[in-house]
């Protein structure tokens, strides 16, 4: 008797621990959220032929491009641009000193004067003596002379021209002149320094005439075509371009050939700038989705993907190169997946995937 108030204590406790458990699993229960429903747009992966593309760098080239230099030693006199200046066909560019010429055109003109009285003396013997000689009055010896002085007058006369007409000329080279329009991309030279043939003075570049020059591998090389659709990529843009040169003489220090490839026309672009050049040397299968579909998580880049049950699972993917709005996909997909474009922030793994009309 005096041990049933114990049992019947331990039986009370046992019991109410018993219903403890059973409403603490009750509130487990509730505790856990239901799966969250995400309205979103989905597409199906298709596989699809992708370029395969051979990458070199290039760069913009005048097809008019010449660095201006004295054809006569002077001094600079005179220098009427500026780095950056356009100028037009004909402007005067650089003043060279011409007292030499100066000195020579006078030389020049007084040869000639001597060589012209010489001349007419000449002429004068060579009529009187010719009248004479038909009127037997000299014999033929004599005669035979006075026509060679006669003849060598004539080309002393004609030499001494010619010299005075190269002294005139070498005085127009002492302005120097833009040959095409264009515009001086460098200033090589200052007022007072010494211009020698030859020495570059300036450099002209005509901008409206502009090609891209790259240097390829042999092995790419024997796979271009003259007329072929090149892809460039120059300042942001993407243009296309067609090979118009094909050397075939490779460089003998880098064994590379040099490729010229045509811009379209009307592009603003300016000597000197890099461009990648993407030479397409076959086809590969691959695929490329919406590049909108493409997120990061945590540092990584993936889609969700939508299974058959409609849940969507975040799945890190390789993404590649990015060509109009659509991504390339080098690894984590497979074709006929479907895949949420443009996911929300707050969609999560497991979430439910609702179509745009509430059915899923």
């Amino acid at each position: 008797m005096n041990n049933f108030p114990i049992r019947f204590a331990v039986l009370f406790l046992t019991l109410l621990l018993g219903g403890c458990g059973d409403h603490q699993t009750g509130d487990s229960a509730t505790i856990v959220s239901p799966v969250n429903s995400v309205k979103a747009t989905l597409f199906t992966t298709q596989a699809s032929e992708f370029p395969v593309v051979a990458g070199y760098p290039g760069s913009v080239v005048a097809q008019q491009q010449i660095q201006i230099a004295s054809r006569i030693m002077a001094y600079v006199r005179h220098i009427n641009v500026e780095t950056g200046q356009q100028v037009k066909q004909g402007d005067l560019l650089i003043t060279v000193d011409p007292s030499d010429i100066q000195g020579q055109v006078s030389m020049s003109g007084a040869n000639l004067a001597q060589a012209e009285a010489a001349l007419a003396d000449a002429k004068s013997d060579y009529d009187r003596f010719g009248d004479l000689y038909r009127e037997e009055a000299i014999p033929k010896a004599q005669w035979d002379k006075i026509r060679l002085q006669y003849s060598v007058a004539q080309q002393q006369a004609n030499a001494a021209r010619a010299g005075h007409a190269s002294a005139n000329a070498q005085m127009r080279y002492a302005e120097i002149r833009a040959p095409f329009p264009g515009t001086i991309t460098q200033r090589l030279t200052s007022v007072g320094a010494l211009a020698a043939p030859g020495q570059p003075l300036l450099t002209l570049v005509n901008p409206a005439q502009l090609d891209v020059e790259t240097q390829t591998s042999e092995t790419i090389f024997g796979q271009l075509s003259l007329h072929e659709a090149v892809t460039l990529h120059v300042n942001q843009m993407t243009l296309t371009g067609t090979i118009t040169h094909l050397v075939s003489a490779a460089d003998p220090v880098t064994h590379s050939h040099l490729v010229k490839i045509s811009l379209p026309p009307g592009v603003a672009l300016q000597s000197g700038m890099f461009v990648q050049v993407d030479f397409s040397t076959g086809k590969r299968q691959g695929l490329r989705i919406p590049a909108s579909a493409v997120i990061e998580r945590a540092g990584i880049s993936g889609v969700f993907v939508v299974d058959q049950n409609h849940v969507a699972h975040y799945r890190m993917v390789r993404a590649g190169d990015t060509v109009s709005g659509q991504t390339e996909i080098q690894a984590g997909l497979s074709a006929g997946e479907q895949v949420v474009d443009k996911p929300d922030a707050s969609l999560q793994s497991g979430d439910k995937i609702v179509a745009g009309d509430g059915n899923v």
